[in-house]
């Protein structure tokens, strides 16, 4: 087995950014969670108050023999709507905003190539933010694989993460699983 890389990226809800990713070939794990704020192990009520700062994210791992980070982030920018400031859709508050989390200064560089990649596609200006990595906290159990459990039965995930799905599936065809 190669080497596994992580990459944390921040797209609205994490249900419908981890359900994505599920999807991707070359992905072995995605994990739900919280960066970005200034609370110590904050919970999901917490974070959705708006009053952490934190960003409801993914951490996404990846074998970059199969998958590179650019790939990555292309997915992640054509996959929801990085053009809303601090929202998608109806999730409004800075925990739905836009972001990107690089490890190092090489994952930087590749987040601000993404931008510049994915610009053309937008209508309006980008707004995805490039933040500082700091703590990463897993959200709850019942946060992880939500799509595979309770989302199939959650009206909002019903209506909202299909379309990405589908999305996916025409336009980065050849990166999903079958």
């Amino acid at each position: 087995m190669s080497e596994q890389a992580t990459a944390i990226v921040a797209g609205g809800c994490f249900w419908c950014t981890e359900a994505v990713f599920r999807d991707v070939i070359g992905v072995s794990n995605v994990e739900s969670g919280y960066i970005g704020g200034t609370v110590e192990n904050p919970t999901y009520k917490q974070v959705c108050s708006g009053t952490t700062g934190h960003a409801e994210a993914i951490r996404v791992t990846f074998d970059p023999a199969v998958i590179n980070l650019d790939q990555i982030l292309d997915i992640f920018l054509a996959t929801h709507d990085p053009t809303q400031l601090n929202r998608q859709g109806n999730d409004v508050g800075t925990q739905y905003r836009s972001a990107m989390f690089p490890a190092d200064e090489e994952q930087k560089a590749a987040m601000e190539a993404a931008i510049v990649r994915a610009q053309p596609d937008w209508p309006q200006p980008i707004v995805t933010t490039i933040e500082p990595m700091s703590t990463w906290y897993p959200a709850e159990d019942y946060h992880q694989e939500y799509w595979d459990g309770e989302g199939q039965r959650n009206p909002y995930c019903l209506a909202v993460i299909p379309p990405k799905l589908m999305k996916l599936r025409k336009s980065f065809a050849n990166k999903v699983k079958s």
